[in-house]
C-alpha cells in the first residue's frame, strides 16, 4: 500500500523545502498541492530535483483526497495568502482560514495527521511576549497587527478549541514561524527575505539599503527579528512525522534575536567583503505598525522532545549565499 504525504503550498518556499526533505524516504509518496504559475515564474523548479506521488490544484484537493485518502498518511498544509499587505481580506480568509477548516475537518473524519503553517504575526507588536502559550484565552489576547497574522490566529483558536472538544486529527500540529530565510524564495517577490532581497547588491559589489529606526532604543538596522534557516523548519517537520504523539501550536524559531544589520553584515562576509548599509526611511504606512523584536520562546518545542539545533545565523546565511544565491541554479 501507497503512504502519501499531501503537502498544500508543495511548490511554495517553505513547502517546497518540506518536500523535498520528505521525498528522501522512497518509501514516501510526496504529494504537491499548488498552483505554479508561469513558466517564467520559476516556481515550477522549487521542485524539479525531487520525485513527487502526484501533483493535483488546490481547487482539486478534496477530490484527490476522496479518491486516495485511504492511502494518505498526514496532511500538511503549508498553502496560505502570505502577504502581510494583501488588501484583500474575503481572499485571505479564504485561503488561511477557510480552507484551513476544511482541511481540519477532512482529517478528523478521516483520521489522520494534520500539521499546518501558522505564524510569529499572530503575537503582533509582541507587547504580550512570544510565548506559544495554547490556552485559548491566551491565544484570544493576541492582537496581530495586519489581516493575515489575524487569519492565523484566528485559525490557533479554531484548533485549540476543536481539539478541547475533542474533535481533532489524532495529530495536529500548528507551526508558528518567525522570520524563514532559504532556497526557493525567489518566486516570492517583494515579500522574499531581507537576505534574499539584498544579494544582487552584495553579488555587484553596491551598497544596501536598510530601514531607519523609529524609536530611540533601537539604532538604525538595530531592529530585531528571530531568523530561522529553512532547513531547520524541514528538521522540525521531519521529526513530527516521526512523532504522531506530538500536538499543539508550537513556536518555530532558532531562538534568538538578531538584527537587521547583523543579517546585511553575514551576506557581506559569506562572500568576503566589506559591510555597505545605508539607512533609508521607512514608509510611512509602516511605522505605526513595524515589528522592532521578535524572538520565539522554545520551551514547548523543547518539552515536546525535540533535540534538534538551530542553524546560527552567520552560518545559515553563509549557506544560503555559498551554496544557493551565488550559483547559477539556485533552486534547492
Amino acid at each position: 500500500m501507497r503512504r502519501f504525504i499531501f503537502v498544500t503550498g508543495g511548490a511554495g518556499f517553505i513547502g517546497s523545502n518540506i518536500v523535498a526533505r520528505l521525498a528522501e524516504d522512497r518509501g514516501l509518496d510526496v504529494v504537491v498541492c499548488d498552483w505554479l504559475g508561469s513558466v517564467e515564474d520559476g516556481k515550477w523548479r522549487n521542485i524539479a530535483k525531487h520525485p513527487i506521488g502526484d501533483f493535483t490544484a488546490p481547487e482539486d484537493s478534496f477530490a484527490w483526497l476522496a479518491r486516495h485518502g485511504h492511502e494518505v498518511e498526514a496532511v500538511i498544509h503549508m498553502g496560505a495568502v502570505s502577504s502581510t499587505t494583501e488588501p484583500d481580506a474575503d481572499r485571505i480568509v479564504q485561503s488561511n482560514f477557510v480552507l484551513s477548516r476544511d482541511l481540519w475537518r477532512w482529517c478528523a473524519e478521516h483520521r489522520r495527521r494534520f500539521i499546518y503553517a501558522s505564524s510569529a504575526a499572530t503575537y503582533g507588536a509582541g507587547e504580550l511576549g512570544f510565548d506559544d502559550d495554547n490556552a485559548p484565552e491566551a491565544l484570544a489576547r493576541l492582537r496581530p497587527l495586519n489581516a493575515y497574522g489575524w487569519s492565523k490566529a484566528a485559525f490557533d483558536v479554531f484548533a485549540v478549541r476543536e481539539a478541547a472538544r475533542g474533535a481533532a486529527p489524532p495529530q495536529w500540529t500548528g507551526l508558528k514561524f518567525f522570520n524563514v530565510y532559504g532556497p526557493n524564495e525567489d518566486h516570492k517577490g517583494a515579500m522574499k527575505s531581507v537576505a534574499a532581497q539584498i544579494w544582487p547588491d552584495v553579488a555587484h559589489g553596491r551598497s544596501v539599503n536598510l530601514f531607519k529606526s523609529y524609536r530611540p532604543d533601537y539604532a538604525d538596522g538595530g531592529q530585531l527579528r528571530d531568523f530561522v534557516y529553512v532547513r531547520d523548519v524541514a528538521d522540525v517537520v521531519q521529526w513530527l512525522i516521526q512523532r504522531p504523539d506530538v500536538s499543539g501550536v508550537f513556536n518555530l524559531g532558532s531562538g534568538r534575536a538578531r538584527s537587521f544589520g547583523e543579517l546585511a553584515e553575514a551576506v557581506f562576509a559569506a562572500v568576503g567583503a566589506e559591510p555597505r548599509i545605508n539607512y533609508v526611511p521607512m514608509p510611512q504606512a509602516l511605522r505605526e505598525r513595524y515589528q522592532y523584536f521578535t524572538e520565539a520562546r522554545l520551551d514547548r518545542l523543547r518539552a515536546a522532545g525535540y533535540e534538534g539545533q538551530f542553524t546560527s545565523l552567520e552560518d545559515g546565511v553563509g549557506d544560503y549565499v555559498r551554496r544557493f544565491l551565488s550559483q547559477s541554479d539556485p533552486y534547492l
